[in-house]
């Protein structure tokens, strides 16, 4: 992704979700091919995935009706 895409969030999060932010990118880290994992990087790829399954639960719920 190029810088030109990004924005910076700046937000407050309780220390222990913080802390196991810095968890999932040492275990993203060390589970990945790639070189250095940056936690913006490690967040987008969590809204990504939550996003889809966010999409996914909508369409099951609008199927029931």
């Amino acid at each position: 992704m190029t810088k030109e895409n990004r924005i910076q969030l700046n937000v407050r999060v309780p220390k222990e979700t913080s802390e196991m932010l810095e968890e999932i990118v040492e275990f993203y880290q060390e589970n990945t091919k790639y070189g250095r994992v940056y936690k913006g990087d490690v967040l987008a790829d969590i809204i990504e995935k939550s996003y889809e399954i966010m999409k996914k639960q909508k369409s099951v719920q609008q199927r029931k009706y």
